[in-house]
């Protein structure tokens, strides 16, 4: 299993947080939405999901999603 943050643009309430969640799951892998931050912690397998197939289902359910880069995200995670 893999761990990574992905940037979600466009959450604003639960309904979004379940959204995302659901998505990430539809696409084979489980996800953690962190509403206030703006991200979702994903676990997946990368043998059975590609991440790019992940960030597709997302974005299908209209939101922008993308990689973070790990030294920005700790970077503003601690120095907003």
């Amino acid at each position: 299993m893999e761990k990574t943050v992905l940037r979600v643009e466009g959450m604003s309430c639960n309904h979004c947080k379940m959204a995302v969640e659901n998505a990430v799951r539809d696409a084979g892998a489980e996800g953690a939405v962190d509403l206030a931050g703006g991200i979702v912690t994903v676990n997946y397998n990368p043998a059975q999901v590609e991440l790019d197939t992940i960030i597709a289902r997302i974005e299908e359910e209209g939101y922008n999603c993308g990689k973070i880069n790990k030294a920005v995200f700790l970077w503003t995670r601690f120095f907003p």
